[in-house]
């Protein structure tokens, strides 16, 4: 029986008002992987996401960081055929690496569609290629192995020529530079939106020690009073992270970009 994953380069199926644990596994605190079973927090934490962002919404996720959590959803789930689709979109290189392998690692089947052409040539066995006139061409190996193996292309009929030219349209596509300065930010704003990184990821170290300190069992030694006091301040540290991701959302749609 096939039981296929898909991840799609929109993440159209991510729900803003989740959380990232009950993104990759609702209503459970394990996530079962082959024969192995792992907690959900060290899981997200093989996907690059500390502990203490467990916790935080979907909508606070940046693209990167959506399309790291499509990923780790699509590899909690039981699948022996995985269909993705332009699945290095916004990944950094960190993720990037970790996808490799984890497709390496993949038992069962894998069929997805690509521009990048050195991931093709790390991870794929296999390429089909269109070839023009509906013909379609099956090569061993990865993109460098397909250019070798390729035939010559077919010469296009005169009438597909007269109409090649159309495509030059395409730049049309192009946003083109913003005509007025209406919707630019000030250069205070400019300022800020700069620094919101910094402050972001200030307050995820912070997240990250005090998780830390509720994981030592020593901490509830004389009582719970000190863990609560921790979640307290957890709580008031995701009430500003929230905060600094509404307001970068602002200034970026206001910036125009």
């Amino acid at each position: 029986q096939l039981n296929i994953g898909y991840f799609d380069q929109m993440r159209a199926n991510l729900d803003e008002n989740a959380t990232l644990k009950e993104t990759i596994s609702p209503g459970t605190e394990w996530v079962e992987i082959g024969d192995q079973r792992k907690h959900v927090m060290s899981y997200l934490e093989d996907f690059l996401f500390p502990a203490a962002r467990a916790n935080s919404p979907v909508k606070t996720l940046s693209g990167g960081e959506r399309a790291r959590l499509a990923l780790a959803r699509m590899f909690a789930q039981p699948t022996n055929v995985l269909v993705l689709d332009e699945p290095t979109n916004d990944l950094d290189i960190e993720t990037l690496e970790l996808l490799e392998q984890l497709l390496t690692e993949y038992s069962g089947t894998v069929m997805l569609v690509s521009h990048d052409r050195a991931f093709l040539n790390n991870v794929v066995t296999q390429v089909i290629a269109a070839e023009g006139n509906g013909k379609w061409g099956e090569y061993i190996g990865g993109y460098d192995e397909w250019l070798a193996q390729r035939p010559d292309p077919e010469p296009a009929p005169s009438k597909a020529a007269e109409k090649a030219p159309a495509p030059k349209a395409a730049p049309a596509l192009i946003p083109s530079p913003r005509p007025s300065n209406k919707n630019r930010l000030a250069p205070w704003e400019e300022k800020e939106l700069a620094e919101l990184p910094e402050k972001i990821a200030a307050i995820e170290t912070q997240q990250a020690e005090l998780a830390e300190q509720l994981a030592d069992p020593n901490l509830y030694s004389e009582g719970n009073d000190k863990a609560e006091a921790i979640n307290q301040q957890l709580a008031q540290l995701e009430a500003d992270l929230m905060g600094l991701f509404d307001r970068w959302e602002q200034l970026e749609e206001k910036k125009g970009d």
